[in-house]
């Protein structure tokens, strides 16, 4: 990484339990969670639709499968007009820092939002922090904010003014995120008590107004060297939260400082005790891992996927941490390599479970610009039968390591022991507008009604077949790189690009856009995920920094 670490996922996240005990705290959450409309929800992952009450986004991604659907809001606008003066359907807006990638996730009547201290606060903290911010869900008032030091190793593990790129999970009272300072993070919903506001941190010196329970010190207590940042946004199922630790190469790129040490953990939600860890992929790494864990149950077996750091995608047992199966996402002809020369990935984007399916695409720090990527869907009945089976837990496609330019077909005999669905991606046929069929990418997908809805770094967006991997439609090039996600509402999609703007589609095979909103100047960027809550259409900006809250009521 050169200059800053393009990792967001937009953004961009258990004591020993049984797999029920697990399924039923899962469907606690979702109960909070979006939900199916009466009349809608045929997903056979599609949460049940929320009690009566206002509804929440906890976590990153809405419920633990990380989908980004929401399938209950209503009358989400498509029409609104953020310049002073001339505002429409804008119900408030906040300043930030200089940039935020954390967030926004709204429960409990607040939301929360990562951010550096570039618009601080509180007069008496300056410099450059990483700042997790409280607001009222109601009006944007400031409630409070949680102040984490930067590291004094600085750009090669705590990369200045990016601030906390953590979504945090929220839980009841507690939330739990990762700092910039590499730390897993146990807080209060509710920040100190008033009168202990601006108190200073024992261990940091650093004022603050979060009511930290516990911290985990991945550097200190485990060896992790994140590389540039720590971004993971966590995974709670029953009492464990799951973290991907960001593990990774130094500033040199060429030396893995810390092999051995853990690139997964499994902690006790309510102490931050090691349940259980993983430093696969282990001297593998190519660069760092900023992804996100997901979950699922499967044929009664509950699985935590996490991507590595290699461009495996590993599923463990997350009570037990035993390897279920690894997925090589890579053609075995792939060469990693700085800059857009690469051939072989690893992921930025967070994986999605809908319908007994796994989706994830590949991609790289966009600062190492743009490249040839891949989109996969990974059947995860199949993957748990035959990684019970296969050597190694290997379920990865076919590949001849000679061929530049794999086709990966499930119905090939020589993939009968592999786990894959579909793919699409790779390069383009001779002659073709441009040289890949999909290129690098840190957006998630979106999946509903048999569609799954992806976009790339170099700004498109496809419609494809959930089930087979069939392209329905595409949008060449929304004006702009794409780093922010689709997300699904109301029969839409909603994509930020880099000049600022949020693309909204129909829902369908036929491609039908339906309007492009400008969020502000020609240096504005969409670069987070927008969210839907109670009706508000959440959008973060950069240049300006800004939570906006769009609503027509």
């Amino acid at each position: 990484m050169k200059s800053t670490p393009r990792l967001r996922r937009w953004l961009s996240v258990v004591g020993t339990v049984t797999v029920f005990g697990m399924v039923v705290g899962l469907l606690s959450l979702q109960g909070r969670d979006t939900g199916a409309a009466p009349g809608e929800g045929k997903d056979k992952d599609a949460p049940p639709a929320p009690k009566e009450g206002r509804r929440e986004w906890p976590v990153w991604g809405g419920t633990v499968q990380r989908n980004l659907v929401n399938l209950f809001e209503r009358d989400v606008p498509i029409a609104w007009n953020t310049k002073k003066g001339q505002e429409k359907n804008i119900k408030w807006s906040v300043d930030l820092g200089s940039k935020a990638y954390g967030g926004p996730i709204v429960a409990g009547g607040k939301i929360y939002v990562g951010a550096n201290n570039e618009q601080p606060r509180n007069k008496d903290v300056t410099g450059d922090k990483g700042i997790l911010m409280c607001f009222r869900e109601s009006d944007g008032a400031f409630l409070w904010q949680s102040i984490h030091d930067k590291l004094l190793t600085g750009r090669s593990q705590d990369w200045p003014h990016e601030g906390i790129c953590s979504s945090p999970f929220v839980e009841g009272d507690r939330l739990w995120y990762v700092s910039n300072r590499c730390e897993v993070i146990c807080a209060s919903t509710g920040g100190l008590a008033a009168g202990n506001r601006g108190v200073k941190d024992e261990k940091y010196k650093t004022k603050t107004d979060a009511d930290v329970i516990w911290r985990v010190d991945m550097i200190a207590k485990y060896g992790v060297f994140p590389h540039n940042l720590a971004t993971c946004s966590p995974l709670i199922i029953g009492d464990t939260i799951f973290v991907i630790t960001s593990n990774g190469v130094d500033e040199g790129h060429a030396n893995l400082p810390s092999p051995k040490a853990p690139s997964f953990l499994a902690l006790n939600k309510n102490t931050g005790a090691l349940k259980w860890s993983s430093n696969v992929p282990g001297t593998k790494i190519m660069h760092g891992q900023w992804s996100n864990p997901v979950y699922a149950v499967t044929n009664g077996q509950a699985q935590i996927v996490f991507p590595g750091g290699d461009g495996f995608v590993y599923s463990f047992n997350p009570t037990t941490g035993a390897l279920l199966w690894k997925f090589d996402c890579n053609p075995k002809s792939a060469v990693y390599e700085l800059g857009a020369k690469g051939t072989r990935n690893d992921f930025v984007c967070t994986p999605v479970v809908w319908e007994g399916k796994l989706y994830i695409g590949m991609g790289q720090d966009p600062e190492h610009r743009k490249g040839v990527g891949h989109l996969w869907c990974i059947d995860l009945a199949k993957a748990l039968a035959k990684g019970a089976a296969n050597p190694g837990k290997d379920v990865s496609p076919f590949s001849d390591p000679k061929d530049e330019n794999p086709k990966f077909d499930p119905n090939d005999a020589r993939n009968r022991n592999s786990a894959l669905a579909w793919h699409y991606g790779g390069f383009s046929p001779p002659g073709s507008s441009r040289p890949y069929l999909f290129s690098r990418t840190a957006s998630t997908c979106a999946v509903h009604d048999g569609l799954c809805y992806a976009a790339d770094f170099d700004g498109y967006v496809y419609c494809l077949d959930a089930r087979t991997g069939k392209k329905h439609w595409e949008q060449p090039a929304v004006r702009a790189d794409t780093w922010s996600s689709p997300y699904w509402v109301d029969g839409k999609i909603y994509v930020g690009n880099e000049k600022g703007e949020i693309a909204i589609f129909k829902h369908g095979t036929k491609k039908q856009l339906l309007a492009r909103v400008r969020m502000g100047g020609i240096s504005t960027k969409v670069r987070v995920t927008p969210t839907v809550v109670n009706g508000v259409l959440y959008v973060m900006t950069e240049n300006p920094c800004k939570l906006w809250a769009i609503s027509t009521k």
